[in-house]
């Protein structure tokens, strides 16, 4: 099985940015223990703040991969191209975000991806990614 983390802008900053909403833990370092947790699963991981640098990645992995695991983060709530790029695919997509976005600002509650992707996660912290990780291995 073939798995892709995909985050958007300003998740390069994790373990710095904002720690009580995003926490201490660098994005590198969790990345690191899933690849030792699932050792049966091909985990990559690619993080661009570039709204076309998303939208490349995800047609260059959206017809090969078994699972694309999306934190698009500010872009969930305004890409529509990013929302015309998961439509386009195969692969199917995770929508997976670290906080709460419902007990947050108004604008977060409204995602434009959501509804063409598999699933959302959120409000998991980290762990998010993990629980995505097993609704593919699941399915």
């Amino acid at each position: 099985m073939k798995i892709i983390i995909i985050n958007g802008p300003n998740l390069n900053l994790l373990g710095t940015r904002e720690t009580t909403v995003y926490g201490n833990q660098t994005f590198e370092e969790y990345f690191n223990a899933l690849k030792g947790k699932y050792t049966a699963v091909t985990l990559e991981y690619y993080q661009s703040n570039v709204e076309g640098e998303l939208i490349n990645k995800l047609h260059e992995v959206g017809f090969s991969y078994d699972g694309i695991i999306l934190n698009a983060g500010g872009y969930t709530h305004t890409s529509v191209a990013i929302r015309d790029a998961i439509a386009s695919i195969k692969t199917p997509v995770i929508e997976v975000h670290i906080s709460n976005v419902y007990a947050r600002e108004e604008f977060r509650h409204i995602s434009l991806i959501a509804p063409k992707c598999k699933g959302s996660i959120s409000g998991f912290g980290l762990d998010s990614y993990r629980l995505a990780i097993e609704s593919f291995m699941i399915s």
